[in-house]
């Protein structure tokens, strides 16, 4: 069963090898790489990074942002009250065994548990079609192409209407 629970500092380790694994940069990108022990020396109040884990054991990460007030200003003039998330699986063995459906929904219901967020954003690159239908299912929809630093990426959009009727 997955549960998240907050990445800490002795993650670093772990979150610095699958940066490396090339399943993980055609997903996130070249230059998405992280110094992860920098990452945990800093405090934010606009970030928050889980480790999901199937019965204990890591599979993977989810990372959700208020992009409104996050401070590289990645998502440009972008409205409050916004969560965007981004999700990975650590090794290919786990990929296609549902942990990235279920890392979602419990991702989506962390991002809609405050009820001052309105919506979720997601960036997949452009090139990962199996994202972008993936977070179709979810209930995502495509606002459109947007590029972001080197990527060419497609922005979708999960409304808290269109999830909590689901």
């Amino acid at each position: 069963m997955i549960a998240l629970r907050p990445a800490a500092a002795a993650d670093a380790e772990l979150l610095a090898y699958w940066d490396t694994k090339p399943h993980v940069i055609a997903a996130t990108g070249d230059d998405d790489s992280e110094d992860w022990v920098a990452y945990f020396a800093e405090r934010s109040d606009w970030r928050w990074t889980f480790v999901a884990e199937d019965d204990g054991r890591p599979v993977g990460l989810v990372q959700l942002i208020d992009p409104a007030v996050e401070e590289t200003h990645y998502w440009g003039e972008i409205e409050p009250n916004l969560r965007a998330l981004d999700i990975w699986i650590g090794e290919e063995a786990d990929l296609g065994r549902g942990f990235g459906t279920a890392m979602m929904r419990l991702a989506i219901e962390e991002c809609f548990a405050d009820p001052d967020v309105t919506a979720i954003v997601i960036d997949p690159l452009e090139s990962n079609v199996d994202a972008r239908r993936f977070y179709g299912r979810l209930g995502f929809r495509e606002i459109g192409p947007r590029r972001f630093g080197t990527d060419d990426c497609l922005v979708y959009r999960l409304e808290r209407g269109d999830w909590l009727i689901r």
